[in-house]
């Protein structure tokens, strides 16, 4: 998610960034415009039938995602498993600019359990062959892009995927105000507005990293009876590989041991939920993916407490999903971010998909 500062120095940077598509404000008729006027300037052109393959190297690693138009399912049909709780106000703004633009300008984010289909073999192939175009990213990021409009490889994508249930690994919001968007517009079966632009990954693939986001609570009671902690690093470091969350307040630490499946899930319901009561989750925590800064912010009296949590256990996640159940907001962070503008769908009602 881009910061306010962010938008406003990449919108700098060139007339045509997509942050003029993406976060408009509220002028989403004139982001729908600008999208327009780009195309009939030149500025973008229009693929034949594709598909596209993304590459990123980062910090040492690579990973490789799939790109292409996913059908959209509600989450009752166990094919497209959320792992989050969202909320309201970020899908209104989506839908607004959904409705003004007709375009899905940004790919959701889902992960599949590749291994048992051809889909590695099939990435494998396309990263073999020479880019369509290379560019550099933030935090240091090379990516390397390809298109694809062989039908037999379309073929063979949508076959291994067809059994395969995917997780969201990051989309949420926009899944579900595609969802609604799709409905509003009385989208068939085929039409491109009962689809949804998805970037996929293997859940195997060694490029794939997620990072924890840790709670800072800004009001409540003590916790005692954890393992006492020197430091920051040694709580960190107590953490890997355990069902257990780190606790900070008053200038100490401890470890916390929790039972159930996935630490975040047993932080807010044997802990956090414990110490709010009936405080509202919204307006009591505050997340960061910096633990010296949750630390900081407790110090300064900004907040109360602070919680440390380790990266989840990606095949825990996926079980906790395939069972119905949710993660709390933010349980999760997928590193790093796929960038915006690689590719757009436009969801024309004269189209077929």
């Amino acid at each position: 998610m881009l910061s306010d500062a962010d938008v406003l120095r990449y919108g700098r940077l060139s007339p045509y960034n997509v942050v003029h598509l993406t976060r408009p404000g509220s002028d989403y008729a004139g982001a729908g415009r600008a999208f327009d006027e780009w195309l009939e300037e030149g500025i973008l052109e229009t693929d034949p039938e594709s598909m596209y393959v993304h590459e990123v190297e980062f910090a040492g690693r690579t990973r490789v995602d799939l790109i292409a138009a996913l059908r959209l399912q509600p989450y009752s049909d166990r094919v497209v498993l959320p792992h989050e709780r969202t909320h309201r106000s970020p899908k209104e703004d989506r839908l607004a600019l959904l409705r003004a633009t007709r375009v899905a300008l940004e790919p959701l984010w889902f992960l599949f359990e590749g291994g048992p289909t051809v889909l590695p073999a099939l990435l494998r192939e396309a990263v073999a062959q020479p880019p369509a175009a290379t560019f550099a990213g933030p935090e240091s990021t090379a990516h390397r892009f390809w298109v694809i409009s062989e039908p037999s490889w379309h073929a063979a994508v949508r076959t291994a995927l067809a059994d395969l249930p995917l997780l969201i690994a990051d989309g949420h919001h926009r899944y579900e105000t595609a969802v609604v968007y799709a409905e509003e517009v009385g989208a068939g079966p085929d039409d491109p507005a009962g689809f949804t632009l998805a970037l996929l990954t293997d859940l195997a693939d060694p490029g794939l990293v997620v990072l924890p986001t840790h709670r800072v609570l800004k009001t409540g009671v003590a916790i005692t009876g954890g393992e006492p902690k020197e430091s920051l690093a040694e709580t960190l470091e107590a953490l890997r590989g355990r069902l257990a969350a780190g606790a900070y307040r008053d200038h100490r630490f401890q470890v916390l041991p929790l039972e159930g499946e996935v630490a975040v899930v047993e932080l807010h319901e044997q802990v956090i939920e414990n110490i709010l009561g009936k405080r509202s989750l919204e307006d009591n925590v505050l997340y960061t993916r910096d633990p010296e800064e949750a630390v900081r912010l407790v110090d300064e009296g900004a907040a109360n407490a602070a919680f440390f949590l380790d990266a989840p256990d990606l095949a825990e996640v996926l079980r906790v999903a395939q069972k119905g159940k949710t993660l709390p907001q933010k349980a999760t962070y997928f590193h790093p971010k796929p960038p915006s503008g690689m590719v757009f769908d436009r969801l024309e009602i004269d189209r077929r998909l």
